[in-house]
C-alpha cells in the first residue's frame, strides 16, 4: 500500500478527494491527513494580500472574521473529520490529526512515523509565501526526505 501524508488547511471538496485518490491509479493509498486551522497560520495581512491577488476583494475584507485560537481549532477539527470521512468514503484508508504547533515539524515527524512514500500539500494559492519560497511545500522539500507534491485545492464544490 502506498502511504501519503496529506497536508491541508481546510475541508477537502469532492473534487479534491477525487483528485488525490486517483493520483496513483488503482494502487491502494493510505492517507495520513494533517490540518492546520487557517486562523493559526500566517497573519491576516498575508492572507488578505493573497485574497486581493486572487481578485477576491470580499474575502480580503472578511479576513478579520477568520476564527483564531480555540475557535479555529474547533472549526479545523470539523474540517478534518469531514475530510477523513470523505477519503474513507472514496475507498481509501485515512486518519487525521490537527497541527497544534509548527506545521513542518509535525509533517516531518508524521512522515517518519508512518514511513510515508510522499507528501501532498493541498492548499489555496499563497502568492506572497510562494514567491519567497516560504510556503509549506517549498519548505517541506528541504525537510521531509520524500517527494513533495504541491496541489491547489478546489475552493468551491464543482
Amino acid at each position: 500500500m502506498f502511504t501519503s501524508v496529506l497536508m491541508i488547511e481546510k475541508a477537502l471538496t469532492s473534487a479534491d478527494v477525487e483528485f488525490v485518490t486517483t493520483l496513483h491509479g488503482d494502487e491502494p493509498v493510505a492517507f495520513h491527513v494533517l490540518l492546520q486551522p487557517r486562523g493559526d497560520q500566517a497573519d491576516r495581512l498575508l492572507r488578505a494580500i493573497d485574497d486581493i491577488a486572487l481578485g477576491e476583494l470580499d474575502e480580503a475584507v472578511r479576513e478579520g472574521e477568520t476564527p483564531e485560537g480555540e475557535d479555529a481549532r474547533s472549526v479545523g477539527q470539523r474540517a478534518l473529520d469531514v475530510s477523513v470521512q470523505a477519503l474513507r468514503a472514496a475507498g481509501s484508508d485515512a486518519e487525521g490529526r490537527l497541527v497544534e504547533d509548527h506545521p513542518l515539524d509535525a509533517l516531518k515527524s508524521l512522515v517518519a512515523e508512518v514511513d510515508a512514500d510522499e507528501v501532498i500539500v493541498l492548499t489555496d494559492p499563497h502568492y506572497v509565501e510562494e514567491f519567497f519560497h516560504r510556503d509549506w511545500a517549498s519548505r517541506a522539500r528541504h525537510k521531509v526526505g520524500v517527494p513533495v507534491l504541491k496541489l491547489f485545492s478546489h475552493s468551491k464544490e464543482q
